[in-house]
């Protein structure tokens, strides 16, 4: 981990920390390893010790890190997940699909997702961004990872991103005969990205519902869904399907 000049970030100095500490967790450490003490992170990153607190609180409560009575703070394992939805389901961007697509790229994904992909942490997926709104207000954005494997033919889409290039892909997507999808819903806080598209302050609750899709024996895609804490409550029916509750009466951060 290297210092990083955190003057210039227009977001919260201990929110721009905590992603470049999750970057470290990701490449530097192992599960169960001990991070250095506060008095040398917060000398490395250049920040006062109170900043860097937040930073390790936050990742604590999101379950990046443990804090160990007499031993320190250490790398948690992953959380498990809790199954929301076992039934098969049809593919985004199907008919009567809430989500409105918004834009298309092409890069490597987020460690997190390559995982679940079961694909290598360096190789491209195509990346769907998806918003979501309820009674005029956003309340939800979603990431939807497709390797290029899942889609292999697309020289018909001229589009090279946007919403065009987004439906597009999904509608390739739904070539593949599903043969099922596997749910899981956790307490998150939501990305400095997320956070100017669902109205939010970087750091306020979610709910992050992933989604794995399965075609041909192995994860076709992952929708990771992030759904503002303040206005929406879940629900998971028969049918795995998420409806939204809307509150009017509750305001924005």
């Amino acid at each position: 981990m290297g210092t990083t000049q955190l003057e210039t970030v227009p977001e919260p100095k201990y929110w721009h920390l905590k992603t470049v500490l999750t970057e470290a967790l990701d490449s530097e450490f192992s599960v169960g390893e001990i991070l250095p003490n506060e008095r040398d992170l917060a000398a490395r990153f250049g920040v006062a010790r109170a900043t860097l607190r937040q930073a390790l609180e936050q990742l604590e409560l999101e379950g990046r890190l443990q804090r160990r009575r007499g031993v320190g703070t250490t790398v948690a394992p992953p959380r498990m997940g809790v199954a929301v939805g076992s039934e098969q389901h049809t593919w985004p961007g199907a008919a009567d699909d809430a989500w409105k697509p918004t834009d298309c790229t092409l890069a490597v994904a987020p460690a997190t997702a390559a995982d679940l992909l079961e694909t290598d942490r360096d190789e491209n997926v195509h990346t769907v961004r998806r918003s979501r709104v309820s009674h005029g207000q956003p309340v939800a954005a979603e990431l939807i990872y497709i390797p290029e494997s899942s889609v292999p033919d697309l020289s018909a889409i001229d589009a090279p991103s946007g919403p065009a290039r987004a439906r597009a892909l999904l509608r390739e997507l739904q070539h593949l005969e599903l043969e099922g999808q596997e749910q899981s819903v956790e307490l998150g806080s939501v990305s400095a990205e997320d956070a100017r598209e669902l109205d939010r302050l970087p750091g306020a609750p979610v709910l992050v519902v992933t989604t794995r899709f399965y075609a041909d024996a192995r994860t076709a895609a992952v929708s990771v869904a992030t759904y503002r804490a303040d206005t929406c409550r879940l629900t998971f029916g028969a049918t795995g399907g998420v409806e939204i509750h809307h509150d009017p009466e509750r305001r924005a951060s």
